[in-house]
């Protein structure tokens, strides 16, 4: 398949960019479904909402902090083993979903196993298996398959839902997880490979030239703050900032996912119209992640991240001080544009400042921080609900802690260690060249 690809002038890398737009529409649509469960699956079995939520809440904590370790498996055995296996194991899990009889099959299938293997086929494994097909556009590339994450929310969430109505909450898991074994399994086996060497490719933006040399965008210098351990890497700032920024990002959108529906509720707001706002955020998450993605090859991708954690400030500002629909509905805007804007960023800037080797740990180790973040304000949102008996308050909070992301993006000093700004080494002559 990759030679007739390449005798037809078509660069892999964007097969894989396909491949991964389809694994993480898959993995993230069946688990992000979870919500539409709750309730049927309570009925049946007779669980209090604070027992699901529990089951819930532990399955992020759980994949955030298996992350760093994914990420290494990553680094050392390949994204193609790593992911393949997790959704095969992703896959099984979530069929047997569908056979669950009590609380703690949901916490060993959901909290546990399934949490697990959904790390190991996330962004974290397919942006650094992007990132060495991709030099020159590894922003618009990473962003691309990102925009899977959200389509597969679009698609999958409404389809779980029709299923459940049509037949019942364990069909609807079966074939979930049957989409994931049987569909994103094979492709991943088949499409996915770890490097452009091993098909006798150079990554996009490092193809030879016409004449022999490597081309003007050729990247042939290794990042000053590249390592050979990730250990190492901490021991300067800009991981620090990276992380504690994506921190704040999982603060401002576990917080978005599990409370603002309830909350536009509260504000009067019909549940039909708060569930179509919700929607219209999942729509423009495609449309923002692909903005970026273009602009991110043409700018200084730290001042994107700042520019979107500001945006998304602003949302939250919009949402708890303007009142009735216009703040539920200018949040949705700006708050979609910015919600999946983050990650193909932050994933590049690690990658032109560390370099490639370590690039599946050290993202995992971002994300880990994500997850943390989200975990800590979904619960401290309800805590506060509970005590003040409104929204308002955890919700400017998180607002609050978007200016510190915004300033730790601003404050990355770029073009001293990104690889996109350093002096390139002068291309090696073509054999024969007499000059």
């Amino acid at each position: 398949m990759a030679e007739s690809i390449r005798r037809n002038g078509l660069f892999y890398g964007w097969l894989i960019v396909a491949a991964g737009f389809f694994t993480l529409f898959v993995t993230t649509g069946a688990r992000n479904a979870f919500g539409v469960f709750v309730i049927p699956m309570s009925e049946e079995l007779e669980w209090t909402r604070s027992q699901v939520s529990a089951a819930g809440s532990l399955g992020i904590l759980i994949n955030g902090v298996t992350l760093p370790f994914i990420g290494r498996l990553h680094d050392r055995f390949g994204g193609r083993i790593v992911i393949t296996i997790s959704l095969g194991i992703l896959g099984i899990s979530t069929m047997l979903m569908s056979q669950i009889n009590n609380i703690w099959m949901l916490v060993l299938l959901f909290g546990f196993v399934s949490s697990t293997a959904t790390g190991g086929a996330s962004m974290v494994t397919v942006h650094a298996m992007l990132s060495r097909w991709f030099s020159r556009r590894r922003g618009i590339a990473l962003s691309l398959s990102t925009a899977g994450s959200s389509a597969g929310s679009l698609v999958l969430i409404p389809l779980a839902t029709y299923l459940i109505i049509t037949a019942n909450w364990r069909v609807a898991w079966f074939v979930m997880g049957a989409f994931v074994l049987f569909l994103a399994m094979p492709l991943a086996l088949i499409i996915f490979r770890d490097s452009p060497k091993d098909i006798g490719e150079e990554p996009e933006g490092e193809q030879s030239a016409g004449d022999g040399r490597k081309s003007a965008a050729a990247v042939l210098d290794i990042p000053p703050l590249a390592t050979e351990t990730w250990k190492d890497s901490f021991r300067s700032p800009p991981i620090w900032q990276l992380s504690g920024a994506y921190f704040v990002c999982g603060v401002t959108t576990a917080i978005i996912s599990f409370h603002y529906v309830p909350f536009a509720i509260d504000r009067g707001i019909s549940p039909a119209v708060a569930a179509s706002a919700f929607g219209l955020m999942g729509g423009l998450n495609v449309v923002g992640v692909i903005i970026v993605g273009f602009l991110a090859d043409r700018f200084s991708r730290k001042n994107l991240l700042g520019v979107v954690y500001a945006i998304r400030f602003c949302a939250y500002a919009i949402l708890v001080l303007v009142p009735g629909g216009a703040g539920i509905w200018g949040f949705a805007v700006l708050a979609g544009l910015s919600w999946v804007a983050t990650p193909p960023l932050t994933t590049s800037l690690t990658a032109d400042i560390y370099g490639l080797r370590n690039l599946g740990t050290l993202g995992g180790i971002s994300n880990m921080a994500h997850n943390f973040g989200g975990a800590l304000s979904v619960l401290a949102a309800g805590v506060l609900y509970d005590a003040f008996g409104a929204y308002e308050i955890p919700f400017a909070l998180a607002g609050v802690t978007l200016v510190a992301a915004s300033i730790a993006s601003f404050s990355i000093k770029e073009r001293r260690f990104s690889i996109r700004y350093q002096p390139k080494s002068p291309a090696p002559a073509a054999a024969g060249d007499g000059n």
